[in-house]
């Protein structure tokens, strides 16, 4: 790996960034009610687009505060796996196994453990999270359904700003375009999607990882 390359904080990026800082060209002047769907209508849509996802793997794109990009593939299963599969070029993994999500950095034989219900990610990961309680939906238009997530109660976990674009071919009819997360110390990250795929087969052993620490045992 490229040790000049400025190494950007996955649990940051992931559990932080996703707050998305919506870009000024989706956000708009109120539309007429008339032509909107209430805000708890499009919280339930997204709730139920995010959990119709059997599968998904798709190409992403994440970018940091500092303009630092990584790319890889994210694999999805529901409920509650994912998958980052970074570049050869970048020596980390992020991983849940629908219980906890799970930070593998290679370079330095680190692993770093977080209950998925602490992370902005529960809102895409787990179940039980009640999109209406939590989620606030933004004004944008063009097909775009922009929702941000954060516990006000829980300000360490941080938010996400989920971004969904009108998709009839994908499940429930949203498709998840990309997200922004925001960390407790304003770290920013924005991860994009793109080259969706649905439905394929993928055993529970993507959500395992290698851990790379190693045990030492004193001669017996």
């Amino acid at each position: 790996m490229n040790t000049t390359k400025p190494k950007m904080r996955v649990t940051l990026a992931l559990a932080g960034a996703l707050t998305l800082a919506l870009p000024a060209a989706l956000t708009l002047p109120a539309a007429p009610a008339a032509a909107q769907r209430t805000e708890a209508d499009q919280l339930d849509r997204a709730t139920r687009a995010l959990r119709a996802i059997t599968t998904m793997r798709a190409d992403f794109t994440q970018t940091d505060r500092n303009g630092n990009t990584l790319s890889g593939v994210l694999t999805l299963k529901n409920p509650g796996k994912i998958r980052f599969q970074y570049g050869e070029d970048t020596n980390m993994l992020v991983v849940s196994d629908g219980r906890a999500l799970t930070f593998v950095d290679y370079e330095v034989s680190q692993v770093e453990r977080y209950p998925i219900g602490d992370s902005p990610l529960g809102a895409l990961l787990d179940p039980n999270r009640d999109m209406r309680r939590y989620g606030t939906l933004q004004r944008a238009s063009g097909g775009v359904v922009s929702i941000v997530v954060a516990d006000p109660n829980r300000p360490e976990f941080g938010q996400i700003t989920l971004i969904f674009q009108e998709m009839a071919s994908a499940p429930g009819g949203l498709q998840l375009a990309s997200w922004v997360a925001l960390d407790s110390q304003n770290q920013r990250t924005t991860v994009r999607l793109r080259n969706h795929q649905y439905g394929m087969a993928v055993p529970d052993s993507q959500f395992r990882y290698r851990d790379p620490r190693r045990t030492t045992r004193r001669p017996g």
